[in-house]
C-alpha cells in the first residue's frame, strides 16, 4: 500500500529524479534518493511543511534537487526506474536514508551535521541527514 499518493505521471517523475540524482550509485543508491523524496512528502515539518505531493517535492524551490536543472532529468523514465520508484512509494525504506530528508555528495568525509541535521550514514558518495523524531514525527 502506498505511503504517499501518486499517479503514473508522479511515479514517473520520481523515477526520473532517482535516476538523475543517483544512477551512478546503483539501484540501492537510487532507492535511497527515493526514500528522501517520499520522506519530504510525508514530513509536515522543517523545510517541508507545505510539500504534499511528489511533484511539489521534486520541484521545490528553494531547497529542491539540482537534477531538475539538467537535461538528463527530462529523459523518459525507464521501466527499471519506475519499478524502483514504486517500491519507495509503497513504503520500502533503506538505511541510512530511512528517515532522511537531505543528502549530498561532499568532496571528502561526511560532516557530522548539515543544516543542523545529524548524519545518519553514508552510501557510496552520498551522505544522508535525518531530523530528530521530535522535529519530524511523521517520518
Amino acid at each position: 500500500m502506498a505511503v504517499v499518493k501518486s499517479n503514473t505521471k508522479q511515479m514517473e517523475l520520481l523515477a526520473r529524479l532517482m535516476r538523475a540524482e543517483a544512477e551512478g550509485e546503483g539501484e540501492l543508491g537510487m532507492l535511497m534518493v527515493g526514500n528522501v523524496g517520499v520522506n519530504r512528502v510525508r514530513a509536515a515539518c522543517l523545510d517541508f511543511k507545505n510539500i504534499r505531493t511528489l511533484e511539489e517535492m521534486v520541484f521545490q524551490s528553494p531547497g529542491g534537487f539540482e537534477a531538475t536543472q539538467k537535461s538528463y532529468f527530462y529523459q523518459r523514465a525507464r521501466e527499471q526506474d519506475k519499478r524502483l520508484a514504486q517500491r519507495v512509494i509503497n513504503g520500502e525504506r533503506f538505511h541510512p536514508a530511512t528517515r532522511s530528508l537531505w543528502f549530498f555528495e561532499p568532496p571528502g568525509e561526511c560532516p557530522a551535521q548539515w543544516y543542523n541535521q545529524w548524519n545518519s550514514g553514508r552510501f557510496k558518495s552520498h551522505c544522508f541527514y535525518s531530523p530528530s523524531t521530535a522535529d519530524c514525527p511523521e517520518i
